[in-house]
């Protein structure tokens, strides 16, 4: 099925979902977001995944990384599709050190709701 949403409504909705998802620790929102077949492409160890997946991913990155923050740096659109530059950042635990990894993010829209994403993400590093 293809979305009815604009290139502008398709980004609003990924800027929406990663303050929610990652911002706000609202694991949950991930049922109200994505599609029921919902298919990740890139989850957790770079192996496929499903909602459940993914929210559990979360869950344990809340955990680990208390203060993490996402933040867009780039967002492009075309047709069903939404691209995204993004900085995560927060604090290690253990050492006290200021951390981040970049990623890519591409999720393709059916209906009102994310049905597919792929993602490439770099190894953590200090923030300076």
């Amino acid at each position: 099925m293809p979305t009815h949403l604009t290139l502008t409504e398709m980004k609003q909705f990924v800027e929406g979902h990663f303050e929610d998802f990652v911002n706000k620790r609202n694991a949950a929102v991930i049922h109200k977001n994505m599609t029921p077949d919902f298919y990740d492409h890139d989850g957790p160890g770079g192996k496929p995944t499903g909602v459940e997946g993914d929210e559990k991913m979360m869950l344990r990155m809340y955990e680990s990384m208390p203060d993490l923050h996402l933040t867009i740096e780039d967002m492009l659109a075309e047709n069903d599709k939404v691209m995204c530059r993004n900085i995560w950042r927060w604090t290690d635990a253990a050492s006290g050190r200021k951390m981040q990894f970049h990623g890519f993010v591409l999720w393709r829209f059916e209906g009102d709701k994310i049905a597919e994403r792929w993602a490439t993400v770099t190894a953590p590093s200090e923030d300076l």
